[in-house]
């Protein structure tokens, strides 16, 4: 059988066709027109699923089911995306709506969550009693596999992450109207704004030449004036990264994961964003002399919110 799965972004929608191995097909994407009625959303999503279907040369009897993961509050049981912030999704009855069109069973779930499921299943994780995704991107998002079951608690806002409280009452205001988040001092978000100060502060630095070349500043630009030794871009990474790990740090004392993986554009940094963070992790983490989390770069890449939509239904 194959899976699909639907990828709800602000700005595009992506959809693809998975085998039961976690294999992406085919996949297709379209704008979202976020502003629109969600029913038009909808309709839309579903002729992107029939043609993704007949490009591939299969019919719906070969599908099992549609998954579908969003950005906000998912309540996967009721098919309902209750809130999302960058969407006109308000109650949203996505899962019946789309039922409509398509007579399939159809599963929801948090982007976040759902590439947790992507990389739990595709990546070989299946026999793990506790994996953790985190992703760092904009913000700070995270997901938990436990015992084979997506975890999201009982009123489907379980894991987020980047609002553990690193700084409670801090000076820096999240999105979320607290002070001190931790995605405020780990996204990239946070990362680009501690590149522009420093920047700011070295006018004719390396990384003003970086940005300058680049035409914007982005998250790179920290990393590869450190990987060239400049002291302001070593600064600006060293200090974000103890930021990165004090939270995973948590995660780990927390919930004492097999495995756990970091996301988002920014882990194709590697070994040197890994390998510090491994450090840290072993230095400050409460176990010892007992076997310890994995802290890995995730496998799946910008696929993996799409993988693991698909895939929902398996870890329900």
């Amino acid at each position: 059988m194959y899976y699909i799965g639907i990828d709800i972004g602000g700005t595009n929608i992506k959809a693809g066709i998975v085998t039961e191995d976690a294999k992406v097909l085919i996949k297709d994407k379209i704008r979202t027109g976020a502003e629109r009625d969600y029913t038009e959303i909808v309709a839309d999503m579903a002729e992107l699923c029939n043609r993704l279907v007949e490009q591939s040369n299969l019919s719906w009897d070969d599908i099992d089911s549609v998954g579908i993961g969003s950005p906000g509050i998912v309540d996967g049981k009721n098919g309902v995306i209750v809130f999302a912030g960058n969407l006109s999704f308000r109650n949203a009855p996505i899962g019946a709506e789309l039922k409509k069109h398509i007579n399939k069973p159809v599963y929801m779930g948090n982007d976040a969550n759902c590439a947790a499921v992507g990389e739990y299943i595709a990546a070989g994780k299946k026999d793990m009693e506790c994996y953790v995704f985190v992703t760092l991107g904009t913000g700070v998002g995270g997901g938990a596999v436990i015992n084979g079951k997506l975890f999201a608690g009982f009123n489907n806002v379980g894991m987020e992450v980047g609002h553990i409280a690193m700084h409670p009452g801090g000076s820096r205001v999240c999105t979320c109207g607290r002070r001190g988040c931790w995605e405020t001092y780990a996204s990239v978000t946070a990362l680009v704004a501690a590149t522009k100060k420093s920047i700011a502060a070295h006018p004719d630095g390396m990384m003003a030449k970086l940005a300058e070349e680049n035409g914007k500043v982005d998250g790179r630009i920290a990393f590869n004036a450190a990987r060239a030794g400049d002291e302001e871009g070593m600064a600006v990474v060293n200090t974000w990264i103890e930021n990165v790990a004090g939270g995973i740090v948590d995660l780990v004392n927390l919930l004492a994961p097999e495995q756990l993986s970091i996301g988002g554009a920014i882990s194709n940094e590697g070994d040197f964003l890994l390998e510090p963070i491994r450090k840290i992790v072993k230095r400050d983490q409460f176990a010892r002399n007992v076997p310890e989390t994995e802290v890995v770069i995730a496998s799946l890449g910008n696929d993996a919110g799409l993988i693991g939509a698909a895939l929902l239904g398996k870890a329900q």
